[in-house]
């Protein structure tokens, strides 16, 4: 049976309750994190950690924990060799529904579970996503990690509607990100360009690694929003998330991005990544 933390201590799935009343339920006052998991080694922890506090602290929510400590045991308790760590703060619990949160000493909700998923053998990795463009009607704080994702889970099922992979948001014809992946193209002079940091996007933590891979291979970095048109017009495409870790997009909008297969660039910077992965569990195993 999954073991999961919830609030000091691991429980069986079947045995954590949360309550009706958890402003993470009413409100979405809450904010999370996903760490993937690959040969039994938590990727990118420290960062994850660091992008963590800083999400509580725009929300103003006092929670303090062993974060490493709690996603440790998890993929010990129940095995986990690949896939993901999932860990949620809320504000808390209050005696009744009211959109003032409760005083600050009021003890916040914290839970984590381990899931498994297909990470670095992932098919879609030879044959890349096909995307759709839909405008963001996201909030304006991006940047924040927070539990409002209905937005980002309607265009999901749009695209399933649709036949495709995903959807590519963007707000005055610019791409700000994926429904949960940064976004990125390469120019056909060789310029990777990255949506940069700032409240439209979330400052993904795979983002980072993935922006060194591509320095190191040779590649310049322009850290500015792009066009639609201009992603379609670009030798290669792909996205970067905690999940899906680097993956080649081949089509936007039913337009096929360089010849319609995953790009030359796009591999290697995901086959840097996984060496790297792999270096990094090596030695902290």
């Amino acid at each position: 049976m999954r073991i999961v933390y919830l609030n000091g201590d691991y429980v069986p799935k079947s045995a954590a309750k949360v309550s009706v009343f958890d402003r993470g339920l009413l409100f979405s006052d809450a904010v999370y994190e996903v760490i993937s998991v690959i040969n039994g080694h938590l990727i990118d922890m420290e960062r994850h950690v660091t992008r963590l506090e800083r999400s509580l602290g725009e929300l103003s929510i006092n929670a303090f924990a062993d974060w490493p400590a709690i996603a440790r045991t998890l993929v010990a308790e129940n095995g986990l060799q690949e896939g993901l760590v999932y860990l949620q703060v809320s504000r808390g619990v209050m005696d009744d529904r009211d959109y003032r949160w409760p005083v600050p000493d009021t003890p916040s909700t914290i839970f984590a579970f381990a899931q498994q998923r297909v990470l670095v053998e992932n098919p879609m990795a030879a044959t890349g996503m096909r995307v759709l463009t839909r405008p963001d009607l996201r909030w304006q704080r991006c940047d924040i990690k927070t539990t409002q994702l209905l937005y980002a889970s309607l265009m999901k099922m749009e695209a399933v509607a649709a036949g495709v992979d995903d959807v590519w948001m963007t707000r005055d014809d610019l791409v700000t990100e994926g429904t949960s992946q940064n976004a990125h193209i390469i120019s056909r002079d060789g310029v990777l360009i990255s949506h940069q940091l700032d409240r439209a996007i979330l400052p993904g933590v795979t983002r980072i690694e993935t922006l060194d891979q591509a320095k190191a291979l040779g590649l310049s970095v322009e850290e500015r929003a792009f066009s639609i048109d201009e992603a379609k017009d670009a030798a290669e495409a792909f996205i970067s998330s905690s999940t899906l870790l680097v993956m080649p997009v081949v089509e936007i909008d039913g337009h096929k991005i360089g010849d319609g297969k995953p790009g030359e660039y796009t591999r290697k910077i995901r086959q840097s990544y996984l060496a790297a992965v792999q270096r990094a569990s090596s030695t902290t195993a």
